[in-house]
């Protein structure tokens, strides 16, 4: 029992690792020229996607990936390198909003309501990328988030034959990211199988057009 036991367990380890690495090195590979760090060098677009994400954790301390994001979209806008920010995030319960804390938060720092736009149903960043297409009628967009996530992004972006760069937020410090970044190569995992059986965002609906 012991030896058919050892080399079935040998193959689903050595099959989830080439899983594991096959699919960050497909994504990194796709994504490599179409990542900004500066807003100096990034192309304009006259939308930015912002990928949401919850404020505060469950400690009760401020998320810093919320924090860079709302950094970064700001430097971005303020830089003339995007004209309307489309926020994406999940609104699944009426006690839990994403696109709306984050766009209280984009006011507080100058950027005018009428320039930001809501997008309730971003469950996921499949929904995210392509509901920005869907719904908004968007086929140039920036996404806005850390580099690891805006690469899974632009992938999922370029599948659906939209043409994304992404400006990255600053990252979190190892210390902790240690756990996202796990859980991110198992994202890209399921990303691409998601593609490949076509699944699509939870919700579509009625377009909303961005003047």
């Amino acid at each position: 029992m012991i030896k058919r036991i050892v080399p079935v367990c040998f193959l689903v380890v050595t099959s989830v690792f080439l899983s594991l690495w096959g699919a960050n090195a497909l994504v990194e590979k796709s994504s490599r020229d179409n990542i900004y760090h500066s807003t100096e060098n990034i192309p304009y677009n006259k939308v930015g996607l912002l990928l949401g994400t919850g404020k505060i954790l469950r400690n009760g301390r401020i998320n810093f990936y919320y924090k860079y994001r709302i950094e970064a979209a700001v430097a971005l806008y303020k830089a003339g390198k995007v004209e309307y920010i489309l926020v994406s995030g999940d609104n699944s319960r009426k006690d839990y909003d994403e696109p709306t804390s984050i766009k209280d938060d984009l006011i507080q720092k100058g950027i005018p309501a009428q320039k930001i736009i809501l997008d309730y149903a971003g469950f996921r960043t499949l929904d995210s990328a392509v509901r920005c297409k869907a719904i908004f009628g968007q086929e140039k967009i920036t996404v806005i988030s850390q580099q690891f996530h805006n690469e899974r992004a632009i992938y999922i972006a370029k599948h659906n034959d939209i043409e994304a760069i992404g400006f990255n937020a600053k990252d979190v410090g190892q210390r902790f990211g240690f756990k996202t970044m796990v859980r991110e190569r198992f994202a890209r995992v399921k990303m691409i199988l998601d593609l490949l059986i076509g699944k699509q965002p939870k919700f579509l609906g009625e377009k909303i057009i961005i003047e």
